[in-house]
């Protein structure tokens, strides 16, 4: 055979086609005449990637066809359970076989058979004459196919890279001996994507370990007899029902289909047709990357030219008497009294104008025409990413779509602070909605140049978070979504100019000027239309009330930062690293080895190998013991070993992450650390924090509460308060399903847990043991996220019988608490989503799906999200209020941090009572519910000692 020297690509449409389609269906891309292109855009992409970055000599897509296949003929439920094709589906199918023909790519079908018979085909005719073959799919069936110069290739996806799956590949990933055995697999398991039976209760795992020990399916039938058990009644009594499942799932490759390499030469495309359809499309961008033209020379038919003046003059009043393009809602306009926005798609446009300001006279024309406007958006471009110590590059504003203005910035500190001090009234004007994405930065960079950012704010990062809070929120992917547009990456602006170092301050200003009123004008496109949809959805309150003024909290608890005690970390430092040698030391008397603990493969060979811990050790897919916290959970009851691997692990973790690394992280310019807040990260609503991550520093031990007593006050004059609100998941849950013993044992204080054994358990309340306080306290919690009999058996040590029981008394003790959790379901399966008591949404998207497993995760996040999320809205209200109440009264206090559900004040000794007594109340009533809030308030000279 000839040493493989082309590369052909052949490609599954339908299943392409259909991922795309699903890709974008939570922000489909629709144009302006009304047409979803979802599926065509995404199909697109994946394809000008491949080409891009694979530059395949030879390339093929290959279609099913509506005729049946010999597989309909022989199973006639083949596929019948799928849902019918999706309308949009319908629609794109033949705009993607017109964007083959204008690529010049050549469309491969044939009556009778699906296209991976048709791909499987080919597949070995060009490998045999030389071709290295890759099969382009994300359906894992093609792994029977693979083989010397034949790969499977799935597509780059939701931000995982493209796979390239040989031989070696599919073995580890199935897990098998032979490619062959795919077939094998399927047979047994069945595919519930293509109706395919297989043997009922057989799965991969059981289907992995009959195949390793008869080889293929017809030894293991053969054989079944020897197989005990349930397995093998099931095994003989669907026989014949595997055999069928084997070959429906075989791919033919000997479709008469003939193999040309001439015909599947990469041509040119038709740059005609390319344009002709891009147009229908409206793929502005897409034509630029297919064509290399200008991606600005076609104007959009839904928007407006913006006005321009005269070249290098700013048109800065244009807008004022021109009602068509005032842009923004809420503008005013001389022929208008309430101006209807107007909604772009995309900024790909001819009219798009930024223009830079550079000089004192410009500047004031733009500050006197902002001064006039009820919004405008503004960026700020920097020389780093930590907000606290970045300098100020420029600033990009931008009022009406398709144009923006970039003031760029001094390097000299004296002249940049003497340039913000020129825009400091429109900054500081309150009744000016100040737009941005991820505004927090933004104001934390001209906070440290003494400006404060005024009035209403509008983040667009944010509105997209209420909006979609499981998708990501940046700006390029929101551009992509909302505009059809793909923004410049900054990577790519500096990378120009050749600098491994480089910032902002390295690229002409010429191209900072296009790259800042980008960001400006998308930013402004994009709060136009989330600002629509959130009133859709019920989020504008939401937005207005608790996210955006949550943006000033932030960023005045970031800006101020907190004291942490170097000698004590020093201490701790050398005392772990003690520690840790002792344990070593211990750790390998006990193993009688010495090794590097360190090291997965020796460990688990020291573990498993030489000491035998187990019989038959779990492997993980490299070959290797696995040897992970839960392996040696399962087993440090038994072997003292694990139990000092895993406190090994703990003190080496507690020493990197948070000892040795809190010191790097202390601010040079303050000698504070200054946590990082993210208000766009958790679906739930929570705050997480970033640099460092103070949700995670350890609590349940104490080593790692120990951790705690390095942040410290300012100052002698001041001391660390904590403020942190008692079971208040457990509060909220009770007052949402409204079950009275709850809510009166919450009211008179009594504690909660034991109240609930005195239930469970039948006994009077005084004589409630703590072992049955323990079981109840973990029902309490586990309810809240739908606990299973299972979960709270493992988490009890209990038997699951047992552990049922319990839940089942619960369930009768306090039945508003089950009628509730019902009732949220069957809500949650109308709406498809849940929402906290302030409306903050959750989106289930699995909570009808037909997999039994995805269905109950979903149905898990529909009990619990409403009250993890309104536990969240009521601190946000909580530090909102009390933020307020420390600048109303001009304290000297502020707060520092916040951690779950605890609030951390740098506190002055002259106000503690004061402070101590306005934030309990502030913190019980942010969220006034039926069933009363506490809240725990301490006071010391470090975190712990006030916690």
């Amino acid at each position: 055979m000839p040493q493989p020297t082309q590369k052909l690509f052949l490609l599954d449409a339908f299943a392409l086609i259909y991922r795309a389609h699903f890709a974008f269906i939570k922000a489909p891309r629709i144009t302006s005449s009304g047409m979803n292109t979802s599926a065509v855009f995404g199909f697109t992409n994946t394809l000008l990637e491949v080409l891009k970055k694979e530059a395949p000599t030879h390339i093929g897509v290959a279609f099913d066809t509506p005729k049946k296949t010999f597989r309909h003929v022989q199973f006639e439920a083949y596929k019948a359970q799928r849902e019918a094709q999706p309308e949009d589906i319908t629609i794109a199918v033949p705009y993607v076989k017109r964007l083959l023909e204008a690529m010049n790519i050549p469309i491969l079908l044939v009556d009778g058979y699906e296209a991976d018979d048709v791909i499987g085909t080919l597949a070995r005719c060009a490998s045999e004459e030389g071709f290295e073959v890759f099969m382009m799919t994300p359906d894992k069936d093609y792994g029977q196919l693979v083989q010397e110069h034949v790969y499977m290739y799935k597509p780059a996806f939701m931000g995982n890279k493209a796979e390239k799956m040989g031989v070696a590949e599919i073995l580890d990933k199935w897990q098998i001996e032979r490619v062959d055995q795919v077939i094998d697999m399927l047979g047994l398991m069945g595919d519930a994507s293509d109706n395919i039976p297989g043997v009922p209760g057989v799965g991969e795992k059981t289907a992995q370990k009959l195949l390793a020990e008869y080889g293929n399916l017809e030894n293991i039938l053969a054989q079944a007899g020897e197989i005990k058990g349930k397995l093998g009644e099931r095994i003989r009594e669907n026989a014949d029902q595997a055999i069928m499942s084997k070959q429906l799932a075989t791919i033919d490759v000997n479709v008469p289909i003939p193999f040309s390499a001439q015909d599947l030469i990469h041509e040119e495309p038709d740059a005609d047709k390319v344009n002709a359809l891009f147009d229908e499309l409206e793929f502005r961008t897409l034509r630029h990357r297919v064509l290399g033209d200008d991606p600005f020379s076609v104007p959009t038919p839904t928007s407006k030219p913006a006005a321009k003046g005269k070249p290098g003059q700013l048109d800065l009043f244009g807008a004022a008497s021109n009602p068509d393009i005032a842009a923004f809602e809420g503008s005013t306009s001389n022929n208008q009294t309430e101006p209807t926005p107007v909604v772009y798609r995309t900024i790909a446009t001819a009219s798009h104008d930024y223009q830079a300001v550079d000089t004192p006279e410009l500047m004031a024309s733009l500050v006197n025409y902002l001064s006039q406007q009820d919004a405008f958006c503004f960026d700020t471009e920097t020389t780093s990413l930590d907000a606290l110590q970045a300098e100020l590059v420029g600033i990009a504003f931008a009022y009406r779509a398709g144009e923006a203005f970039y003031v760029p910035v001094s390097p000299e500190r004296e002249q940049a602070q003497a340039i913000v001090e020129i825009f400091r009234p429109v900054f500081e004007n309150e009744k000016i909605t100040k737009i941005g994405q991820n505004l927090k930065y933004d104001m934390l960079v001209l906070k440290s140049y003494h400006l404060e950012v005024r009035g209403p704010l509008a983040d667009t990062m944010l509105a997209h978070y209420l909006l979609e809070p499981e998708q990501r929120h940046g700006m390029d992917r929101l551009a992509m979504n909302y505009l059809n547009y793909e923004p410049v990456a900054i990577e790519e602006l500096i990378g120009k100019k050749g600098k491994n170092q480089g910032t902002m301050r390295d690229v002409p200003v010429g191209e900072v000027t296009e790259y800042a009123g980008e960001d400006a004008d998308i930013t402004l496109q994009l709060h136009q239309l989330l600002l629509p949809e959130l009133k859709e959805k019920a989020a504008t309150k939401l937005f207005e009330g608790v996210e955006m003024p949550l943006v000033r909290v932030l960023t005045a608890m970031e800006c101020e930062g907190v004291r942490v005690d170097m000698d004590a970390l020093a201490k701790m430092s050398q005392q772990l690293e003690n520690d840790i040698k002792l344990l070593e030391t211990d750790i390998f008397a006990t193993a009688e080895t010495e090794f590097n603990l360190n090291s997965p493969k020796q460990l688990g060979e020291v573990l498993f190998d030489k000491m035998n811990l187990v019989k038959n050790p779990k492997k993980t897919r490299t070959g290797q013991y696995a040897t992970g916290e839960d392996i040696l959970s399962a087993l440090e009851s038994e072997h003292e070993i694990a139990r000092k691997i895993l406190d090994y692990r703990e003190l080496q973790k507690l020493k990197s992450t948070y000892v040795d690394a809190l010191p790097l992280l202390i601010n040079p310019n303050t000698g504070r650390i200054h946590t990082s807040y993210n208000q766009a990260v958790t679906a739930t609503g929570r705050l997480s924090s970033t640099n460092p991550n103070l949700q995670n520093i350890p609590i349940r031990t104490v080593r790692g509460r120990e951790i705690r007593k390095a942040f410290v006050p300012r100052s002698e004059e001041f001391q660390i308060l904590s403020a942190d609100y008692s079971q208040i998941e457990l509060r909220i849950m009770a007052a949402f399903s409204g079950d009275p013993s709850m809510i009166e044992a919450f009211n008179l204080g009594r504690d909660i847990h034991a109240t609930t054994a005195s239930k469970v358990f039948h006994i009077p309340l005084e004589e409630v043991t703590s072992d049955m306080r323990r079981q109840a306290k973990s029902v309490n919690f586990g309810i809240i996220y739908g606990i299973s009999a299972f979960g709270l058996a493992r988490n009890l040590g209990i038997s699951r019988g047992d552990a049922g029981d319990i839940i089942k008394a619960y369930f009768e003790e306090f039945p508003a608490v089950k009628a509730y959790m019902d009732r949220v379901i069957v809500e949650a399966r109308e709406r498809e989503y849940v929402e906290t008591i302030l409306g903050r949404r959750r989106y289930l998207a699995d909570i009808n799906s037909r997999n039994q497993t995805n269905r109950g995760f979903a149905e898990r996040n529909a009990i619990n999200a409403p009250i993890q999320g309104s536990a969240a809205d009521m601190i946000k209200l909580a530090m909102i209020n009390i933020q307020a109440f420390i600048e109303k009264e001009k304290l000297r206090s502020r707060m520092i941090l916040q951690v779950h559900d605890e609030l951390v004040f740098d506190a002055h000794r002259d106000e503690l009572d004061f402070l101590k007594t306005n934030v309990e109340d502030l913190m019980q009533n942010a969220l006034p519910m039926e069933v009363k809030m506490e809240t725990g308030i301490g006071v010391g000279n470090d975190w712990l000692e006030a916690h």
